[in-house]
């Protein structure tokens, strides 16, 4: 619930409940044994007082009352303390999805009000199947305590047909076989009145995962009828989680059907035995094919670019093109290869007008590297920067004097920060080299300050192996002189006394 002032949600404002389902024992023993460890009990009173908003065996809408009846019903202080309580409690029920809440506001009245719409709580298999909520009641309860709440939820198959391939057969008798309605005669009375008591609206879809939309058809009839995984395919037809599997996969990696299809005709792909779909080998190919299918898209870019450029008309190409100056706050210092050749000012107009393959010339006594020209190149084709950042990266990589910087992997690792943090325009790309630059010099110093302090024990260690202790010489008695240390004939007499009381001879 995203409230931005505390004003906008107190006990006076009012509220109404939808809901268009009923809890079953199955819905309770979801909410006691699986919501409550994950959102906590007093979330789940919460749900279930604005359930029972609602009579029990109805669905729809409940009366408006104010939100007063929510504090007191949950014992909660009016005050600004309870009030982001139940704001928490709230938020936690719609991060787990079992309610939507929404501010309404109403024509006449400059106050809102609040709709709360619950939603059932998930089936035991809907919800092992969706992979963040699980992964949270593990981070709560822990890995074999969730194994162990799967297996509750799930009444097991007989002994008798475990392990076995059965052969099943779909011998349900459908609706119109049995059945035969009149339908030469239209009783319209019937119709506008259950147009009229039915319900104005219904609850808000479950969000679902994205899917390709691949349906079973399309697969079956392009699947090559000679394959060996011929069996194992025709088998999703009635198997409806595998299905969502495979559309899962086309979604995320974008594949056709045919690119489904020929993944699908795959050796070890299946299990041999059972015919069950292998999830992580099916993503390990797709991811396979997909980076295939972007590396060769991305040399078509290429070389289309090259193809227009290279049949571009003359007064095409000499257009009347826009110059855009510099301000010195972002002027960047002539690299060593440039220096006597331009001043700063007119490098930077050069960096911030120039093509990018006319600025890296300027870089090479002759032919720019085939690699380096590559590389460039998708940059620009591929990676759609713009041209005066891709001179600010240029600047950075090739002008800059460090030449151990100038490597493929350092200059995707350049770019790819760049991109997310979308460095799209001169001004941020200088800004970006200069807290690099900034970056790299802390660096260094820190570098240097730990090289001397291991230089400072390297000469320790070699002094000790030179004959002199390995321990270094701490003076433990100060000789002070013995200018004030004479002994009185009194003082050595007794010092004399006690000697040979102590020797036992006083």
């Amino acid at each position: 619930m995203r409230i931005g002032n505390l004003l906008q949600f107190t006990e006076h404002h009012r509220y109404y409940i939808f809901r268009d389902f009923s809890l079953s024992s199955l819905d309770y023993k979801m909410l006691s044994l699986i919501y409550q460890p994950m959102i906590g009990a007093f979330a789940i009173a919460f749900y279930q007082q604005l359930y029972h908003g609602i009579t029990e065996g109805t669905s729809g809408y409940s009366t408006i009352e104010t939100q007063r009846k929510l504090f007191l019903g949950l014992g909660l202080d009016m005050n600004e303390r309870g009030r982001k309580y139940l704001i928490d409690q709230a938020s936690r029920l719609e991060a787990v999805g079992l309610l939507q809440t929404s501010r309404v506001g109403m024509p006449d009245q400059a106050d809102v009000m609040y709709e709360y719409e619950l939603s059932q709580p998930m089936s035991p298999s809907e919800f092992f199947r969706n992979q963040h909520l699980t992964l949270l009641l593990r981070d709560k309860i822990g890995k074999y305590a969730v194994i162990s709440l799967r297996e509750s939820f799930g009444a097991q198959e007989p002994d008798e047909l475990a392990q076995k391939q059965l052969t099943k057969e779909n011998i349900s008798v459908p609706f119109y076989e049995l059945f035969q309605l009149n339908i030469q005669s239209v009783d319209q009375e019937l119709e506008q009145a259950l147009t009229e008591v039915a319900p104005t609206r219904q609850a808000a879809p479950r969000a679902q995962l994205e899917t390709a939309g691949i349906p079973y058809g399309e697969i079956i009839l392009r699947f090559p009828r000679n394959s060996a995984n011929r069996s194992y395919v025709e088998r999703m037809r009635g198997n409806a989680e595998q299905l969502a599997q495979v559309n899962y996969v086309a979604y995320k990696y974008n594949l056709s059907v045919a690119d489904i299809c020929r993944l699908l005709d795959e050796d070890d792909i299946f299990v041999q035995t059972t015919g069950e779909l292998i999830v992580d080998e099916l993503q390990l190919r797709a991811n396979q094919l997909y980076r295939q299918d972007k590396k060769r898209e991305g040399d078509r870019q290429r070389t289309v670019a090259r193809v227009q450029a290279a049949t571009v008309q003359p007064n095409e190409a000499d257009g009347d093109l826009v110059e855009f100056d510099v301000q010195e706050e972002y002027y960047l210092h002539v690299p060593s290869q440039l220096a006597g050749k331009c001043d700063v000012q007119q490098y930077n107009m050069l960096m911030r007008n120039e093509p990018h393959t006319k600025f890296l010339q300027k870089f090479f006594p002759g032919a720019v590297p085939d690699w380096i020209e590559r590389s460039f190149e998708r940059i620009d084709l591929n990676y759609k920067l713009p041209a005066p950042v891709i001179n600010v990266l240029i600047h950075y990589v090739i002008g800059m004097n460090d030449a151990q910087r100038v490597t493929k992997t350092f200059l995707e690792a350049v770019v790819s920060n760049m991109l997310v943090k979308q460095v799209d325009t001169f001004e941020k790309a200088v800004l970006y080299v200069r807290e690099q630059a900034e970056v790299e010099a802390d660096k260094e110093r820190r570098n240097a300050r730990a090289a001397g302090q291991s230089g400072a024990r390297g000469t320790t260690r070699s002094n000790a192996r030179g004959g002199i202790s390995r321990k270094p010489s701490i003076p433990i008695v100060q000789d002070e002189g013995a200018g004030d240390t004479a002994i009185s004939p009194e003082k050595l007499e007794q010092m004399r006394r006690l000697a040979r009381k102590l020797d036992g001879k006083g």
